[in-house]
Order: structure tokens, then sequence, then C-alpha cells
């Protein structure tokens, strides 16, 4: 199954890359040099700098690190989650918010992590590209389009041929080059365990930590938190169920984010698309996988992600490792937020896959009912969009 899933895994990859967010760059022909900074107390964080030098210029990464204390010397699994940067201006002076400080577990629970030997290094994700409000936007002077000007996004010369996804999970893997080289530097080396590392964000950063660990085989666990369309979210299957303009779908997304060439899909065109989004999150197989939705947030298609869910699920079954994805999709909380019950699954996917303890069961298959585990799931009216225990997810897997 593997040497199969190897291949197949690949021709998904480039169909992704061809008619999705445009081609993800190896960086074959860059420069990289890191260098690990420790913290200057025990109260301190340490700070990981990454350079990226290729076409006579140079991108540079900074991240939070933060090393738990009085837990060993490591090395230490670590956390990376999808840190932005606004910065806006009113007339005067810019006025930016973010990163946070480390440690940082983006939109998990803190409590999760209290009393593990967990590392977080932050990912600013606008040192490589900016996010912006309106789509499509001019990204030509970003960091990585200077790197990369054979590459263009929203309004540039030319047609657009790339989306900041590719960018964006580009970056990710530098901070990755970076933290290995840092592992190996002679005085105070990075102290993390390279064979332990999970991504995580909510929202578009959600998106952003999927195609993270879709592309990158170096992360053990992706937490994709609420990512919605170009997500775990069926492009096809939201096209088909829910109604023009309600949710993410191929017409209605942030073409900054996604190549322009994903456009000819629009309307019933996305009946055309060679791929769907159950195998992006394929992709990460046979490494770990965990994705929430949440059904009080109607935009974010959650009958789409479900079926999307059951469909990765066979893939993991058929793989016989159907222990290594999960998804979780409840409610009534807000966007980005998580309720308790959430916490038992995001221990085990931590657990089992950052600390390495094989025995605990991961297996989350978590949606909407009447009264899931006591915690009513309500929507926009108070009333389900969909009927999820009687979903016939079947007709589409």
């Amino acid at each position: 199954w593997f040497t199969s899933w190897e291949r197949r895994r690949n021709e998904i990859k480039a169909a992704v890359e061809k008619y999705e967010t445009g081609p993800k760059p190896d960086c074959h022909d860059c420069t990289i040099t890191a260098n690990y900074v420790p913290p200057a107390s025990a109260t301190a964080n340490g700070t990981l700098t990454v350079d990226v030098t290729r076409n006579g210029k140079t991108l540079t990464l900074t991240s939070g690190v933060f090393i738990p204390q009085g837990m060993g010397s490591g090395p230490f699994p670590a956390l990376i989650p999808m840190e932005i940067q606004f910065c806006f201006s009113f007339g005067g002076p810019p006025i930016c918010f973010g990163p946070p400080s480390q440690p940082d577990y983006g939109s998990l629970p803190a409590s999760v992590f209290t009393g593990l030997p967990v590392a977080t290094v932050g990912y600013v994700s606008t040192q490589v590209t900016a996010y912006n409000f309106s789509s499509p936007s001019d990204h030509t002077k970003d960091p990585f389009y200077q790197l990369y000007p054979e590459y263009c996004e929203g309004i540039c010369t030319g047609t657009s041929n790339q989306g900041e996804y590719a960018a964006w999970s580009w970056g990710v893997s530098r901070i990755i080059d970076g933290m290995e080289i840092a592992t190996h530097q002679s005085v105070n080396p990075l102290p993390i365990d390279m064979k332990h590392l999970a991504v995580t964000g909510c929202s578009f950063a959600g998106k952003m930590a999927l195609y993270a660990g879709a592309f990158d085989e170096r992360i053990a666990l992706t937490i994709a938190q609420e990512n919605g369309g170009g997500g775990a979210p069926s492009w096809r299957v939201s096209h088909d169920i829910e109604a023009q303009g309600t949710v993410e779908d191929v017409d209605d997304t942030n073409y900054d984010w996604f190549s322009q060439q994903m456009q000819q899909f629009a309307g019933d065109n996305v009946y055309k698309l060679p791929f769907d989004q159950h195998e992006l999150m394929a992709m990460v197989a046979p490494r770990a996988l965990l994705e929430t939705g949440n059904a009080s947030q109607y935009w974010l298609s959650n009958g789409s992600n479900y079926v999307s869910a059951r469909a990765t699920k066979r893939i993991y079954n058929t793989l016989g490792i159907g222990d290594r994805f999960g998804f979780f999709i409840d409610g009534s909380h807000a966007h980005c937020a998580t309720l308790p019950i959430e916490n038992a699954p995001l221990t085990a996917f931590i657990d089992k896959f950052l600390l390495g303890q094989a025995t605990v069961n991961s297996d989350v298959e978590v949606y909407p009912t009447p009264a899931n585990a006591g915690n009513p799931i309500t929507v926009a009216g108070g009333a389900y969009a969909y009927d999820f225990p009687t979903m016939n997810y079947r007709r589409w897997t």
C-alpha cells in the first residue's frame, strides 16, 4: 500500500500545485543560514533567526522560541503555530499587532499543554507575504516575491500563477530547515526533537497549517482548526449542498490565497476539478492529522467538512492507519474558540504523535448531534443545517 501511496500522493501534490495553489518551490537554489539565541533567563524566550537568500535577495524569518523549564534538557517536541502580524496607519506612524509572545499555542487551549514537555517555535507568516483584507492585492514587494519574481499572486504583471498558501507553506519549510541547522550549532544548540514537530492554526491559518502539513513530510502532527473552504471542506460538495454565497467556495474565496487558475472551476465547473480537499488532507498520510469544524459558523460549510472527513478517514483506514486521522465538528462557541469537550481528543493526538505514547486511543470522530457529549449545538436560528447522523456521506465516498 505505501509504495503505491507514495506515487499517488505525489500525483495529488502535482494536481494541487497546478490547479489550486501554484507551485511551492523546493529551495534547491537557496542559501539558508540560521542561528538560535537561548533565553537570557528562565522566564524569557529564545530567538531563532533564519535567513534565506536567493536571486540576490534575502528573506529573514524571526521566531520566538519557548523551551519548557524544569523538564530536563531536551530535545523537546515542538509546536509551530501559524502567527500573523498586522500593521495599520491612520496618517501617523504604523500601529502593529502581534506576533504573540511565547509560549504560543495558536487557538489551542493552553491548558492542554500544561505540564507537557512541548516547546513552541513561532512562524510569522507576514514575514513571507502579507495578509491583505482586500483581494486581489499587490504582493510584488513582499519578501517571498522578491526572492521569486517568476511567481505572482493577486495584482501583478501578467497572470497570477501562485497563491499565498504555496508561499506560506514554503515559509514553514524554511523555519524547519532553520531549526534543523540550529540543532547542530556548536554553541547553545536548539534543543528540539526534529522527529516530533506539529503545526497548528485556525480559520485562514488553519488552511495554512493544513497545506504546510500536507506538503512537508517532516511534520509529524497537523492540527487544522475551523479552516473552511480551501481547507477540509470539499469544493464540489459545498457547491452541491449550499446556496451560492453562503459558504466559502471556489466562487467566493480570496484569490490572493489561491492561484488564479482555480477560477476556471467556478460554478458547475467545480465537478471538473481533478482532485478535492479530502485528497489534500490525505497527503498528510501516513502522518497524523486532526481537523475541526464549528457548526455554529455556517460559512465554514460543516456539512461538506463532514463528507470530506469521512472520505479522508477511508483513505487512512485503507492504509491501515485510521488512528492517525481524526475530525471534531462541534458548535456553540465563537470562531476559533474551543469547548472543554475538545480537550480530550487534542490531548490524545498530542500525547500519541508528539510525545510518542503509542497506547493512547486517538479514535476521534465527533460530529453534531442533538446533545453532543452533553453540550447541545446550535447554529443560526437555533436549528441544524444538517442532520449529521443521517447524512448520506457515502453518496460521495
